[in-house]
C-alpha cells in the first residue's frame, strides 16, 4: 500500500504529553532576574493561562478543544506514504515511510500548534499576537490561525529569510499579518543590534527578543512561539499518533523515526508517541537531524541559557551554542536556532534520542533525489530528515537487513525554489561550525540514474 489514509473520525481527540512518562524531567525554567523557578504570574505577561497550564502539566493525555478539532479536520489526518520510488532507486530492502505534513493550507506542520495557540489566546480576550519566524513556515501558520480566529498577527521574520523567501512574507500578508525583517527598528532589542551592525542577517534568537519585547510592552498583545516550548511539542503529537494508527493498518512498526530538528517541534511531534513505547521497553530509535553549521545537539553544551538573544526570556535547560551565536545564512532557516527544546534536550542527554549533523549541499542532493523519485519537492528543513533516511536505507542494504524507516516530511518546498536554483546552478555552499571541522559520518549518495 503506497498511501495510507485515515478518515476524519480517526483524528486524535487528545494530545500526548511525554512529561507524564519521561524518566527524568528537565529542570524548571528560571526567572532571568531572580534565577529562581519561573512562576505562572511571570508567564501571564505574555501567555494565556491555559497554555501555561499545558506547559507544566504532567497529565498524559490532554483533550483537544472541539473548535480546534473542527479546524484540524479540514486538513487532518494527513496521509502516510510508502516511498516506493526512493526505495527502488536506492535498491534497499528497507521500507521507507514518510508522514506528509505539507497538506495543511500553510504548507507545513506548524498549523498543528498555531491553531490551538490562537484559540486559547482568543478565549482570554487577546487582540494581537507577536511572534518570530525563521524560514516563514511558523509565521505563515500563525497568520492563517489569526485570520481564522480574528486575532491580529505581527511577525518578526529573520532578515536573511525575509530576503531569501519573499513569497512566505507575501503569504503571511495575504492572511492579514504584518511582517517586519528582524532585527528591526520597532524594538529596543532590534535598534541596539542594528546600531552595532546595520547589515546583521538576523537570527531566531533576535527575532524572539523582538516579539517578546513587543508582547511585554503592549497590554493587548501576547506572544506565541512555534517551537521549543513544552505546549508546542504537545500540540504536534497528533503527527505521531496518526502515524501509529496508519502503520498498524499495514502491519509495520518503525525501527527508526527521523525528524529534522531546529527547536524540536517537528521531531517531537512525530517521535514522542513512539518514545512512549521506547520508554516502556520497545526497541525503536529516534534520530534528530540538524545542520552542521548550527549543530546544537551534537556540539552544544547542556546547560541553562536564554531562549533569545537579548536575554528577555527565562533561562531554559537545553543544549545550546550560546544565545549570542549567529548561524550562517543557510537555506533551512527554520533550523537556525542556537538552542533546542528542553524536552528534546533532556531526552537526548538521557540517550533516548540520537542526534546527527549534516551539511547543506548533501541535504539538497538528497532533496533532489527525493523529488525525482517521489515527485514531491521538500522544504530544506525536511530534506535534513530525508538525508538521514537515505543513509539508514543504504546501511540496511549494506547489512542485508530489512528495516522500517519513518520520517516526517514537515513541509513542502514550493516557496523555497530559489534555494533549489542555487543548488542546481552550483552556487550553494556548505558552512561549518566556527573553529571546528565537523566530520560527517553519513555516506555520500551513490550514483543513481533516474
Amino acid at each position: 500500500m503506497r498511501r495510507i489514509l485515515l478518515s476524519e473520525k480517526d483524528l486524535p481527540k487528545q494530545w500526548y504529553n511525554i512529561q507524564a512518562d519521561m524518566p527524568k524531567l528537565p529542570p524548571p525554567p528560571l526567572n532571568p532576574q531572580t534565577k529562581r523557578p519561573i512562576s505562572a504570574d511571570d508567564l501571564k505577561v505574555i501567555f494565556p493561562m491555559s497554555l501555561i497550564e499545558q506547559e507544566v502539566s504532567t497529565q498524559r493525555w490532554i483533550d483537544i478543544p472541539d473548535e480546534v478539532l473542527n479546524i484540524y479536520a479540514s486538513f487532518r489526518p494527513t496521509p502516510l506514504y510508502r516511498a516506493v520510488g526512493l526505495e527502488k532507486a536506492l535498491g534497499t530492502p528497507a521500507k521507507i515511510y514518510f508522514k506528509h505534513e505539507g497538506f495543511g493550507p500553510a504548507g507545513s506542520h506548524k498549523t498543528n500548534t498555531s491553531i490551538p495557540q490562537a484559540y486559547y489566546n482568543k478565549k482570554e480576550g487577546i487582540k494581537r499576537i507577536a511572534t518570530e519566524t525563521g524560514a516563514g513556515q511558523w509565521g505563515s501558520a500563525l497568520a492563517l490561525a489569526g485570520t481564522l480566529m480574528g486575532i491580529e498577527i505581527t511577525v518578526y521574520m529573520v532578515r536573511i529569510s525575509y530576503d531569501q523567501k519573499p513569497y512566505r512574507r507575501i503569504m503571511m500578508e495575504t492572511w492579514g499579518a504584518k511582517v517586519y525583517p528582524s532585527p528591526s527598528d520597532r524594538t529596543e532589542a532590534g535598534r541596539r543590534i542594528l546600531k552595532e551592525n546595520p547589515e546583521h542577517p538576523g537570527t531566531l534568537g533576535i527575532a524572539i527578543s523582538e516579539a517578546v519585547e513587543d508582547a511585554a510592552t503592549n497590554k493587548d498583545t501576547n506572544y506565541a512561539l512555534g517551537s521549543v516550548l513544552n505546549h508546542v511539542l504537545l500540540h504536534q503529537t497528533v503527527i505521531g499518533l496518526e502515524c501509529k494508527r496508519q502503520l498498524e493498518i499495514v502491519g509495520d512498526y518503525p525501527d527508526v523515526v527521523i525528524g529534522c530538528c531546529g527547536g524540536g517541534s517537528n521531531l517531537g511531534g512525530i517521535s514522542f508517541p513512539f518514545l512512549y513505547d521506547k520508554i516502556n521497553g520497545k526497541d525503536v530509535r529516534v534520530v534528530a537531524v540538524e545542520p552542521s553549521s548550527c549543530p546544537t545537539l551534537t556540539k552544544g553544551e547542556f546547560r541553562y541559557d536564554y531562549g533569545d538573544t537579548a536575554g528577555l526570556t527565562p533561562f531554559l535547560m537545553m543544549y545550546t551554542l550560546g544565545h549570542d551565536f549567529v548561524p550562517p545564512g543557510i537555506h533551512a532557516g527554520g533550523l537556525r536556532y542556537h538552542g533546542d527544546s528542553p524536552l528534546v534536550s533532556q531526552l537526548c542527554h538521557d540517550g533516548l534520542i540520537e542526534a546527527r549533523a549534516v551539511g547543506q549541499t548533501a541535504v539538497f542532493e538528497s532533496a533532489i533525489l527525493f523529488a525525482r523519485t517521489e515527485g514531491i519537492i521538500p522544504a530544506p528543513e525536511s530534506a535534513h530528515a530525508i538525508k538521514v533516511a537515505i543513509y539508514e536505507a543504504i546501511k540496511a542494504k549494506e547489512e542485508g537487513k530489512e528495516r522500517v524507516i519513518l520520517f516526517n516530511l514537515s513541509g513542502i518546498g514550493f516557496l523555497d525554489l530559489p534555494s533549489y536554483e542555487a543548488y542546481l546552478s552550483g552556487k550553494l555552499t556548505d558552512f561549518e561550525y566556527p573553529d571546528e571541522k565537523i566530520r560527517e559520518s553519513l555516506c555520500r549518495l551513490p550514483e543513481i540514474r533516474i
